[in-house]
């Protein structure tokens, strides 16, 4: 498994769902579905989606923090 980060290349709109589907060893797309059916149930989910993108570093920034 990965460290989780946002990727700089596979986003759609922050990242979030392209770096779970790398942390679980999913398609991007999967995780993607995943998270828009998961919308259709009552919860947090947005927020939850925002408070990820807030809070997981970006891809570029883990590797600069590494050297």
């Amino acid at each position: 498994m990965s460290r989780l980060a946002r990727p700089t290349n596979d986003r759609m709109i922050g990242g979030v769902c392209a770096a779970l589907a790398r942390r679980f060893g999913t398609s991007t797309t999967t995780m993607r579905v995943i998270f828009l059916a998961s919308c259709l149930l009552p919860g947090p989910q947005f927020l939850l989606y925002i408070a990820l993108w807030v809070l997981l570093p970006s891809e570029d920034k883990v590797r600069t923090d590494a050297w």
